[in-house]
């Protein structure tokens, strides 16, 4: 695979770039509706791709090997589906053709982000743990998560 089709799997949701918090007892991973410093909620993006692990120097680059190895990609995850052999859902935008759907299907955070992380403090971040980014709003079955609403298929 090319770096540009590995880059293409991302289908824009802005669910990694969300803070998250690991219980340090049982290692478990709660996401926050608190964005990173570069995420543009409305967007859904970076605000500057090529310049974030300088800007944020905890960005986790998603390559191959860090894929394998994450626990906290979200469950729609391209990069986790693809690893997990599965294949991609209708809304992804390699197989709708447009990013739109990533929004329309409910899958990215745009309209759930409470702010960046340098509008809270530390201590309130665990008021601000939400499940949403840890599901997958059509995943009753396997069959649901890769199914068109509009189409049924």
């Amino acid at each position: 695979m090319t770096l540009q089709e590995w880059e293409s799997l991302c289908d824009g949701c802005g669910r990694c770039c969300l803070l998250k918090l690991e219980d340090e007892d049982s290692g478990e991973i709660h996401y926050t509706d608190i964005g990173c410093t570069l995420l543009d909620a409305g967007t859904c993006r970076c605000r500057d791709y090529a310049r974030r692990q300088r800007k944020v120097p905890d960005c986790v680059r998603l390559t191959p090997e860090a894929v394998r190895s994450l626990p906290w990609l979200p469950p729609t995850c391209g990069y986790r589906l693809v690893r997990d052999g599965h294949d991609l859902p209708w809304w992804h935008p390699l197989v709708s053709g447009t990013r739109a759907t990533v929004h329309e299907a409910g899958i990215s955070v745009r309209g759930r982000v409470s702010g960046t992380e340098e509008e809270f403090e530390t201590e309130e971040l665990p008021d601000r743990i939400v499940d949403w980014p840890g599901r997958d709003p059509e995943a009753g079955d396997t069959e649901s998560r890769d199914r068109d609403p509009q189409s049924g298929r």
